[in-house]
């Protein structure tokens, strides 16, 4: 995920205690949830997302706030616990207006039609998924974030892939999948860091430790997308030349516009905060339009030639409102379409509701409660794995933050990995191949609507694709009932 400074590491979290509530009532709004959504997601199909999905998530918040008066606790207490909740994602929320704004000067500026336009010569649709994966890869790792990495390289890998005829799904999966190895394994992520914290660990060790399970899981997924590419068939391939043709008639496409994505770039590896970084590349995208499409521009506004009237207007219309650049290629007429920050107030909407219902959850005490029901199950070394995972999925599931999945079951499983002389590392590198790469999964999960808000691929359309994220939990287990790499504490008494 991005660093954000409203949500640092948030060792400090808060978790509300409540020995009146049984698990029974703690799974009451969950429960209720899932079949909520459940029915709405079949009335209303890909469109749930639009808003009916954020109210169910307001229906789920009232059902636990029903439990948590019966419990005795109060309106007051609930809702500072939302309010903290939706304090926490203020970062988020405005890194994705910024991602709005940034993704409507590329597109104006060239910036993405020449990602698109020379990922097409480079890229063809056999290596393209493997090639998604390594990209993404590469990129999250350098800077640390998952969410940087689908802003920038992400949004121009799905425009390749689009244009090649490749499903969204798929490339939206191989992307992820990259993004979020790489954000498990580097120095800078927020969350490599916050799990070995919990856990009582060293970073380094943690990152070590972790490629017991990583690596396996990363070169299955490799695998899996190489015989996709080897396997599928695409429509856009053959008609590449035409789609160049469009592309270069449409915009004038010269490699100085990577200067700005590389910028971008260069200030996330050098620690520059995401949101000034996007800012930066907005106003640099907005400048390079103004250079590079002046025609663009001001075909947006409806003026024969640029002046600073138009210019202002146009570049002020892709940051804000959609945008959609005409060319003589239908395909692309759909993909030239950018939406700005009101194109984001969707995902937004659908993060606020969902802090809600996990803050009336916290407030209650239901997290908690769920938490220890789940260790309360551990009686053997696997069971312990097996229910620091299933905390952490359900923590995704009822929280929707992947913050409090890592926090919460580190802190409630410290010391039952301990008590049973385990290392810490044990723990932190369950905590990340549960917590960190299933919160994308979630639709209703910040990661997920976030990361499906920036592509533009519905979370039902990718998760089956996104194979490193549903696979890394499955290797863990494995590696646990097997007994392979699970390190003991070393005492005074043993070698070291």
């Amino acid at each position: 995920m991005s660093k954000s400074s409203a949500n640092k590491f948030r060792q400090d979290e808060h978790i509300v205690e409540n020995t009146e509530l049984s698990i029974t009532q703690a799974l009451i709004p969950v429960v209720a949830l899932i079949g909520m959504l459940a029915y709405n997601v079949y009335v209303f199909g890909d469109d749930a997302i639009s808003g009916s999905n954020q109210f169910i998530l307001l229906m789920g918040g009232a059902v636990a706030a029903v439990v948590g008066f019966y419990n005795k606790v109060t309106f007051k207490q609930m809702l500072a616990e939302v309010a903290e909740n939706v304090k926490s994602t203020t970062g988020a929320l405005l890194i994705l207006l910024m991602v709005g704004a940034l993704a409507g000067t590329w597109l104006i500026s060239g910036i993405i039609p020449a990602m698109i336009y020379y990922g097409l010569q480079i890229l063809n649709p056999t290596i393209f998924l493997a090639a998604c994966v390594v990209i993404s890869a590469i990129i999250s790792i350098a800077t640390g974030s998952s969410w940087t990495t689908s802003a920038t390289v992400g949004i121009a890998l799905v425009g390749i892939g689009e244009a090649l005829g490749i499903s969204l799904g798929m490339t939206a999966g191989a992307i992820l999948s990259g993004a979020y190895f790489g954000d498990k394994m580097s120095p800078l992520s927020d969350t490599t860091n916050l799990a070995p914290a919990m856990a009582g660990g060293e970073l380094f060790d943690h990152i070590r430790y972790m490629t017991y399970t990583t690596i396996p899981t990363i070169l299955i997924t490799l695998a899996v997308f190489i015989i996709l590419g080897f396997s599928i068939e695409t429509s856009g391939n053959a008609d590449t030349e035409g789609i160049l043709t469009s592309i270069e008639a449409a915009f004038h496409i010269t490699p100085w516009l990577f200067l700005v994505p590389l910028a971008v770039i260069f200030m996330i590896i050098r620690k520059t905060p995401p949101l000034v970084a996007l800012l930066v590349g907005t106003l640099m995208g907005g400048l390079f339009a103004l250079l590079f499409q002046p025609g663009v521009v001001a075909g947006i506004t409806g003026a024969d030639a640029l002046s600073f009237e138009s210019g202002y207007k146009g570049i002020l219309n892709a940051i804000t409102i959609s945008t959609a650049i005409e060319t003589d290629n239908t395909a692309l007429n759909a993909l030239f379409t950018a939406k700005g920050m009101t194109g984001m107030l969707g995902t937004i909407w659908l993060i606020v509701c969902a802090m809600v219902f996990g803050g009336v959850m916290d407030g209650i005490g239901a997290l908690s409660r769920i938490t220890k029901g789940l260790l309360s199950m551990a009686k053997s070394t696997f069971s312990l794995f097996a229910s620091t995972v299933g905390s952490c999925l359900a923590l995704n599931i009822t929280a929707s933050d992947q913050y409090l999945a890592i926090v919460v079951p580190g802190k409630m499983f410290a010391k039952a990995y301990e008590d049973r002389g385990l290392a810490p590392e044990n723990l932190s590198r369950t905590l990340e191949d549960s917590g960190t790469v299933t919160s994308v999964l979630i639709p209703w999960n910040t990661c997920g609507a976030y990361h499906s808000g920036v592509l533009g691929v519905s979370v039902a359309d990718y998760f089956f694709f996104a194979v490193f994220n549903w696979l890394s939990p499955i290797m863990t287990l494995i590696f646990a009932a097997l007994g392979i790499r699970i390190k003991q504490l070393v005492t005074p008494n043993q070698p070291g």
